[in-house]
């Protein structure tokens, strides 16, 4: 079947995947699902890939996406990439720095062929300097940028984050620097190198932990479920399970009133956000002395009509259950021919003329070669002599 596009908005490129694990499918994965006609390139013999590829992870990545498999090692398998990338718009890795030379599919290689060309590059710690060759993976870059330093209780050893997040914050920035170098490329007519790594996503995701030591000095420590800077901000016990309490430092009052506390608004000791800072286990000790004694329900309650922002800490499964979220529709409905129908998540943001969809499930292993291969101009026997050579699958 020809190209369905998932949305109306990138409907116009051409996409050619060569990525893998989760990261690099990521990125691929925000361009489909709005539009691009997305060739994933397998490799010959490897239908699995790493993860099963019936497993709902997989399924989750792949989707709005069509796929063959070619042998790239072979200079017939390449031939073909080549003839991809003539009719590409991007093309999108994440090997090992050094694997893209060895195969002859790196930036210099490919942007000879079309000077157009939007070449991403996603890789653990950078495409050179000392780390290049190491290998990596998320948990280990948690470590390295220092986000599991910032992650777990004040008492407890690091903690990693609960998602690959290092994996699917690179994979986003990925994506946004080629809608950047397509913008670009609207003015200049030409295409550009895009990197990212998952180290340099993490440290920019420390954010305000990070310019607190650029600019302060300030090396930051664990807090569990406090806020680094601001006071009262925590989990807090009740009768009946935690709740979170988060006011900003201009809502101090209003907690105060909540609480029935308002002696606390004159309190010398905290009226100012760096004095309730130096107090932070005084101030967390007393607001949970008046939050224990009430039950989630009516704690909230009182906090809501103050206008204070508070909620409750759900399971992953009390989330899709939330009404806010089933209003939201955040999961969507694709039918696989060999899973049947599978609820996945949508994108997190929505257009008001060209709305993303899925259109199609995850492929088979291989599952569009002929299709692909029809449309890049190759004719039935030469596509047959290329499966006869095993240069694709």
């Amino acid at each position: 079947m020809p190209h369905t596009p998932a949305s109306q908005a990138l409907k116009h490129l051409n996409v050619i995947d060569m990525t893998h694990v989760r990261t690099g499918p990521v990125c691929v994965r925000q361009l489909a699902d709005w539009g691009a006609n997305v060739w994933r390139v397998e490799r010959v013999g490897d239908p699995a890939d790493f993860s099963g590829r019936h497993d709902s992870d997989f399924q989750h990545k792949h989707r709005n996406k069509r796929a063959l498999a070619l042998d790239l090692k072979s200079k017939e398998g390449r031939a073909v990439l080549h003839r991809m990338v003539e009719k590409a718009d991007v093309i999108v890795e994440n090997y090992r720095p050094d694997v893209k030379h060895r195969l002859g599919v790196d930036y210099e290689t490919l942007s000879a062929i079309n000077p157009r060309l939007i070449y991403a590059s996603i890789s653990a710690f950078g495409q050179d300097g000392p780390y290049k060759d190491r290998p990596g993976v998320d948990q280990i870059i948690q470590g390295l940028s220092g986000i599991m330093s910032v992650t777990g209780a004040a008492d407890g050893p690091p903690t990693r984050v609960g998602i690959p997040i290092a994996d699917i914050t690179a994979g986003l920035f990925a994506a946004l620097g080629i809608m950047t170098a397509l913008v670009e490329r609207s003015v200049s007519g030409k295409g550009q190198w895009v990197q990212t790594s998952l180290l340099e996503s993490q440290i920019f995701m420390l954010d305000l932990q990070a310019i607190r030591y650029l600019v302060d000095g300030i090396v930051a420590k664990r807090v569990g479920n406090e806020h680094p800077t601001g006071v009262p901000t925590n989990a807090y016990r009740t009768k009946d399970g935690y709740i979170n309490i988060a006011p900003t430092p201009p809502m101090w009052d209003r907690l105060c009133r909540a609480l029935d506390r308002e002696e606390w608004i004159t309190d010398p000791d905290f009226a100012t956000k760096d004095a309730r800072r130096k107090r932070r286990k005084e101030i967390n000790d007393r607001v949970e002395a008046i939050t224990m004694s009430m039950d989630s329900e009516t704690l909230l309650a009182k906090l809501e009509a103050a206008d204070v922002p508070a909620g409750v800490i759900y399971d992953i499964g009390q989330t899709f259950n939330d009404p806010q979220v089933k209003h939201l529709k955040m999961s969507q409905k694709v039918r696989s021919g060999k899973l049947g129908e599978l609820n996945l998540l949508r994108q997190p943001f929505s257009l008001s003329r060209t709305p993303a969809q899925l259109a199609l499930p995850t492929p088979e292993f291989g599952e569009h070669t002929d299709e692909i291969m029809r449309e890049l101009g190759f004719s039935d026997a030469e596509v047959a002599r290329l499966r006869e050579m095993k240069a694709v699958e």
